[in-house]
């Protein structure tokens, strides 16, 4: 993530991902096999576990307005994408990592990275019901209290980023000619709890964030994804999302990680 006082746009976690030994500790710190995360990266895993069921007529589906919900969101995606040892010092780890995530997602979407011309994070909350109950260490980590004082819990997110291509990544193609690029946009860091999973919950985010795009003027979304991520290119295949490009084998092995496509969706109709 980018610091408030570094240049670089990508975030501390596009790093961490993209290094085939990313921790500096790994006493405290195991990088989850079936998880990525970064600035640039539309990443979706499936759990193969049954999911907890929800209300989906309590779910509210919307942009991050407040610094709990940003919050909320950043412990999602540390605690979706990492699996941390029981060790001493392991929490102070988690909070640093959660700190400059939080830092770097805020700089973009307060408009401190000049890369970035508009930045998004999109929200899925549920409140904290009977049916959440089972889902404890979920409420705990990432609950945020809503606009009506009753407390929500974040179990997706994504961040949609208006700009002309994100770092480390496949650039888009669309739309071609003079001054037509700021209306190309990109989804990343798709997050939803794991515990949540196979709700729809990923088709949800994406919709939202498509129509969202479509009223900032975007006419051309994309997203990338892992080859080997079966579950999340069907996803975005739902989504209306169709194949443009793939990344060079030697540019994933240079990056340490698997090659990925990049899809893209026609918003201008």
């Amino acid at each position: 993530m980018a610091l408030l006082s570094s240049p670089d746009p990508q975030s501390l976690l596009h790093h961490l991902s993209r290094r085939k030994n990313p921790n500096p500790n790994p006493k405290f710190l195991l990088r989850n096999p079936n998880h990525r995360i970064s600035c640039s990266s539309g990443q979706l895993r499936l759990a193969t576990r049954e999911a907890v069921a929800i209300d989906s007529s309590q779910l509210r589906v919307r942009e991050s307005l407040t610094d709990s919900e940003l919050h909320a969101a950043v412990r999602l995606r540390i605690r979706t994408f990492y699996e941390f040892r029981d060790s001493y010092g392991v929490e102070e780890l988690r909070r640093s990592l959660t700190e400059r995530e939080y830092e770097g997602l805020n700089d973009r979407i307060s408009g401190k990275l000049v890369a970035f011309k508009r930045v998004a994070c999109i929200n899925a909350t549920l409140p904290i019901t009977h049916s959440l109950i089972s889902a404890e260490e979920l409420c705990s980590e990432c609950k945020q209290f809503s606009e009506d004082g009753k407390e929500r819990v974040v179990v997706g997110t994504l961040d949609l980023n208006q700009c002309l291509w994100l770092p480390d990544e496949l650039t888009g193609r669309r739309p071609e000619g003079p001054g037509s690029n700021p209306m190309r946009a990109y989804i990343s860091n798709v997050c939803v709890a794991k515990e949540l999973q196979r709700n729809g919950l990923g088709y949800k985010l994406v919709n939202r964030s498509k129509k969202l795009a479509h009223d900032w003027g975007i006419t051309d979304l994309y997203v990338h994804v892992a080859i080997d991520n079966d579950g999340a290119q069907k996803l975005y295949e739902k989504c209306g999302f169709v194949y443009e490009s793939e990344e060079p084998a030697w540019k994933a092995r240079f990056l340490g990680r698997p090659r990925r496509f990049l899809l893209w969706t026609d918003l201008k109709s």
